[in-house]
């Protein structure tokens, strides 16, 4: 998931339901400026672990679908370059996994990433993913059960 950053390292990352923080983890030691990194996980135990393990990020306890309200709070911007989700989006309620999927539309500058993790491997397309242009897509059979990241990139005006 990590391999997909923004090429310039000055836009901003959003992280979502990072967890422990395995992908955190990634990401950082891939280069990515902990400065430029905005954690949202909605577990208050989670978000107090992250903020241990991980001090420089932005963490913040919130939900996904306000995403676009926390970036600004956050940060001040309104656009980050890559969303990286670790969300189990397929197992949403369809109007959520569509709420999350539109927020993440919104929070994207045209040509940005949208990098999701998820364990459904077959070929379903995510409810909501209509305004993107799938890009990419890597297995992940070692990961047990296997997995699927899929990248996305949100299509130029």
């Amino acid at each position: 998931m990590a391999h997909w950053l923004p090429a310039d390292p000055g836009e901003f990352v959003i992280e979502l339901g990072p967890g422990s923080g395995p992908v955190t983890e990634a990401l950082l030691k891939r280069g990515l400026p902990p400065d430029r990194l905005l954690a949202i996980e909605k577990s208050p135990r989670l978000a107090a672990l992250l903020r241990q393990r991980f001090p420089a990020i932005r963490v913040v306890e919130g939900d996904a679908g306000q995403m676009d309200e926390i970036l600004f709070e956050q940060t001040g911007v309104r656009h980050a370059g890559a969303v990286v989700s670790s969300l189990p989006l397929r197992s949403f309620p369809r109007a959520l996994e569509e709420l999350v999927t539109r927020k993440i539309h919104e929070v994207l500058k045209p040509g940005g990433c949208w990098v999701q993790f998820t364990y459904h491997t077959y070929k379903r397309k995510i409810n909501g993913s209509e305004p993107f242009d799938f890009d990419s897509t890597k297995y992940i059979f070692w990961n047990l059960p296997p997995a699927r990241v899929l990248r996305y990139k949100k299509k130029h005006a």
